[in-house]
Parts: C-alpha cells; sequence; structure tokens
C-alpha cells in the first residue's frame, strides 16, 4: 500500500492513508459506502479527494495494489493480464489528464480500443470519480463493444433486450405466456433468460428444454440461458442438457467469490465445457455474467475498497472470458447500498462507462428494490441516459415488475419507447426474424394490430407443453 497522500487548502491539511482510502473518499456518495465507512465526511473532503486523485499518474495503479497481490487472485489476474504495449500510449497522463484525453477528440473509438487491454479496472474507477455524468455518457458512448452467439449484440445503433420470464412456482405455462409475449414485443434479442424459483440440476434442465423447443421450433435466432449456479450448469452440460451461455454472479474479490462458492478456475472449466457444444452460430461469446454494486461488501470481502471500485474489478474477471453480455443490475441490492434514484442513476452509469471502456458488451438492468427511495420515473431517466450513452442490452419483463424476484425493472413497452425515441433497432439477425414472422417491420414499427401473425400463431399450450 501507498504512503498517504496529503492535500492542503488554506490553512486545513487533509492527510488520505492510502491510494484505497483516497479512491474512497473521492467517489460520489451512495450508502454503502457510508455503511462501509469509507464514505468523506462533507462535500469539501470529496472535492479535495478528488483534486488529490486528479493527480496521481495512472502508472500508480499498477505498482499499489489496493487488495494485495498475494492475497487475492482477481489482483493476480488484473495484474498479470494487463497489456504494456496497448498501456504505453497513456502511460504518462494522470487520473486528471487521462478524463481529459477521453474527452477529447483524439480519444475516437478505434483509439480507445487499441489501450483497453492497457487500462486496469482500478484506473476505469478512478477516473470516472472525477467525472460527471454527461462524462460518462460521452465517453461511453464512443466505446463500440460487439459480441455474438446467434445474434449479434452491441453495434451501433442497436439496442437488445433479455427476455426475462420468470415465474414463482417456475410455472411452464406462466413462462410461455411472458416468452410469446415478449417475442410478440419484439424483445429477447439478447437472450431469453430465466431465474428459476427451484434452483436445482433438475429444474435448470427442463427449463433449458423448454426455451429450446421454443428457439429451435420457431429458428428464433438467439440463445437461452437460466441464470443458475455456475457448478449446476457444468452438470447441466454433463447431462446432455441444451445450453446456450454459462451464468454467474461475479464480484471484484477473491473473498466475494468464495462466497458465491466459485474461483476463476470454475469459470474456465464451464466456459470450455460449454465451448465444446459448439452450438452458437454467428459468434462463440457465452459467458452471461450479472454485477452489481454492494456485493462484496454485503459478503465481507471488500478489503476496505469502496463498492464502486470492487464493482470495477468484477468487469477484469469479466473481460477474462470473452462474455456475450455483462449486465449490472444497479438498484437490486437495496438502499442499504443505493439509497435514492440519484445514487442509482450515477452507479448505473459509472458502471456502465467503466465496463464499456474496459472492453466489454454492457447492459444494466435499470431498477430497484421496493423499500428504496426511487420510483419509475427515475427508472425512465436512468434508462433514457443509458440510452444516449450506448448502452448494449436491458431486461425486458412484464409489467415492468419481477413477480418472482420481487423488484421493479423495465417491461417490453420501456425498450420499444427507447428504440423508437433513439431511433434504435434489434440485433440485425434478430431484427430480421422479426420481419419474417410479420411481427415488426424494418424500420422497427409494429404489425401486429392485436392478432398474433399467422407463422407464430401457436397456442401457449403448445409452447408450455401440456
Amino acid at each position: 500500500m501507498s504512503q498517504g497522500y496529503r492535500h492542503t487548502v488554506g490553512s486545513c491539511t487533509y492527510q488520505f492513508e492510502n491510494l484505497a482510502q483516497l479512491m474512497a473518499k473521492a467517489t460520489p456518495a451512495r450508502s454503502g459506502d457510508r455503511l462501509a465507512g469509507l464514505i468523506a465526511q462533507s462535500a469539501e473532503e470529496r472535492a479535495v479527494a478528488q483534486l488529490t486523485l486528479a493527480e496521481v499518474s495512472l502508472t500508480t495503479f499498477l505498482n499499489d495494489a489496493l487488495i494485495p497481490y498475494e492475497d487475492d487472485e482477481i489482483t493476480r489476474l488484473i495484474i498479470d493480464e494487463h497489456d504494456l504495449k496497448a498501456f504505453a500510449p497513456i502511460a504518462h497522463l494522470t487520473v486528471g489528464d487521462f478524463r481529459n484525453w477521453l474527452l477529447s477528440d483524439h480519444a475516437t473509438s478505434e483509439v480507445l480500443a487499441s489501450i483497453r487491454q492497457g487500462i486496469t479496472p482500478e484506473m476505469a474507477a478512478a477516473v470516472s470519480k472525477i467525472m460527471r455524468n454527461q462524462d460518462l455518457i460521452l465517453v461511453a458512448k464512443k466505446c463500440q463493444i460487439s459480441s455474438a452467439f446467434r445474434s449479434t449484440i452491441g453495434l451501433p445503433d442497436r439496442l437488445s433486450t433479455r427476455l426475462q420470464p420468470n415465474h414463482p412456482t417456475d410455472d411452464v405455462n406462466g413462462i410461455a405466456a411472458s416468452m410469446l409475449d415478449g417475442l410478440l414485443y419484439g424483445s429477447g434479442d439478447a437472450v431469453i433468460g430465466i431465474n428459476p424459483a427451484t434452483d436445482n440440476v433438475k429444474q435448470a434442465t427442463n427449463l433449458l428444454h423448454l426455451m429450446d423447443d421454443v428457439i429451435q421450433q420457431y429458428q428464433i435466432p438467439t440463445q437461452s440461458c437460466v441464470l443458475t449456479h455456475v457448478t449446476n450448469t457444468l452438470e447441466c452440460i454433463e447431462a446432455g442438457a441444451p445450453v446456450d451461455l454459462v451464468f454467474q454472479s461475479i464480484g471484484g474479490t477473491q473473498a466475494t467469490n468464495d462466497s458465491f462458492g466459485f474461483n476463476l478456475a470454475t469459470l474456465a472449466e464451464a466456459q470450455a465445457a460449454a465451448l465444446s457444444l459448439n452450438r452458437g452460430t454467428v459468434g462463440n461469446n457465452l459467458m452471461y455474467f450479472e454485477t452489481g454494486q454492494g456485493s462484496a461488501l454485503s459478503a465481507n470481502a471488500h478489503h476496505g475498497v469502496d463498492q464502486q471500485t470492487c464493482e470495477a474489478r468484477a468487469y477484469g474477471v469479466a473481460r477474462k472470458f470473452n462474455p456475450l453480455l455483462v449486465n449490472t443490475v444497479v438498484g437490486f441490492i437495496g438502499p442499504e447500498y443505493l439509497y435514492d434514484g440519484k445514487e442509482i442513476t450515477r452507479a448505473g452509469l459509472e458502471d456502465h462507462f467503466c465496463g464499456k471502456l474496459l472492453g466489454l458488451p454492457m447492459g444494466c438492468d435499470v431498477c430497484y428494490t421496493n423499500h428504496a427511495e426511487a420510483d419509475q420515473n427515475d427508472m425512465d431517466n436512468l434508462l433514457s441516459l443509458l440510452g444516449v450513452a450506448g448502452c448494449s442490452f436491458i431486461m425486458g419483463i412484464p409489467g415492468s415488475d419481477d413477480i418472482m424476484l420481487n423488484y421493479q425493472t423495465t417491461s417490453f413497452h420501456d425498450a420499444l419507447y427507447l428504440r423508437r425515441v433513439l431511433g434504435l433497432r434489434p440485433a440485425p439477425e434478430f431484427e430480421m426474424w422479426l420481419d419474417k414472422m410479420n411481427i415488426m417491420k424494418n424500420n422497427g414499427q409494429h404489425v401486429l394490430s392485436g392478432n398474433v401473425p399467422g407463422p407464430f400463431a401457436c397456442s401457449l399450450h403448445a409452447i408450455g407443453g401440456n
């Protein structure tokens, strides 16, 4: 750890013990850091910390690990796989210089792509702390990241959706109804992904077969996923289940991931197993990761590092495995970590920026829990800002209310709104399918006038299988 940082304002001198404390004090206020005792004690201290952080050289982050190298496999991953050649063009910059450079016309999409392997998660987190919301939006928009399996996610002027047909009892007909509803609204090109109410291998296998039957029967250019633990997915693969994507919630410290019951070796094993199935058609990105600020704190595994920096370190894990999708579930943990709509909005923009800067196909579950000081208007605002910032995908859930996980998120209609107001379209392969099925024209206009189109005129019983 570093020797500390000092900054004098008038007759008052502020002392920051180490880089981790400086990063935490510079972070825009949020309830999780307050809960952890890491937050700046005043707006002045926060501003001084930001000024001090702006003067820190980017090379400092290669020599001063926030979590010791010998204690944490995520730190080792970040340091061992850092690309010095890619880092060279920005190696002379301070954090403040880096912000200015990112906002300049010199930092084009092509240039940002060339340096992304030279940027560590801590560098991304640090520069985000001294950026305004509009800065985060502008730079994220310049970061063009695409991935592919059966559909191509993240292309310019595209917005994909995860069709999330969760059901509190995993009722097949209830899931089928939500799937049909979502598909008829043009949702599902990122993934059809179910959080199982009963989380075991047998139930995961049943749900995988259900989704695969629909995808194969109607030749839908998308992928399915049961959001079960990675070890359950490995067992499903070994049993011959039709696994498209491998899912896992990930954190930014080894101790967090230990609490989740996996390590980097587990993810590598699952990735190799899924690749061996060769189920992709236009690409082989098949990992699906979900993250969220506060997970390391809730696991008591943050090592004194602020929650946003821990979140950025999770993106270092994701980057290792070339994922199809990375999704920050921004307001899901609750007001103990992000108190209100303002904090949720800031966190969503930070996460999206850091993930895109590091080269990840970032989506966002624009969401909140019912005991947070937030409402659907706050989510409308964040949804719109993320759309401007070039977010790759969002969630699509009937009525924006997940009746299994008990939280509020975005609906099929919200995705239609964002596509319409910003001129965005679905993934190209999925768009062609929507046109073929007479659901939506190429310009994004709905064809439906209350009737299910002929080629898609199936009953819920036909999908549900009973």
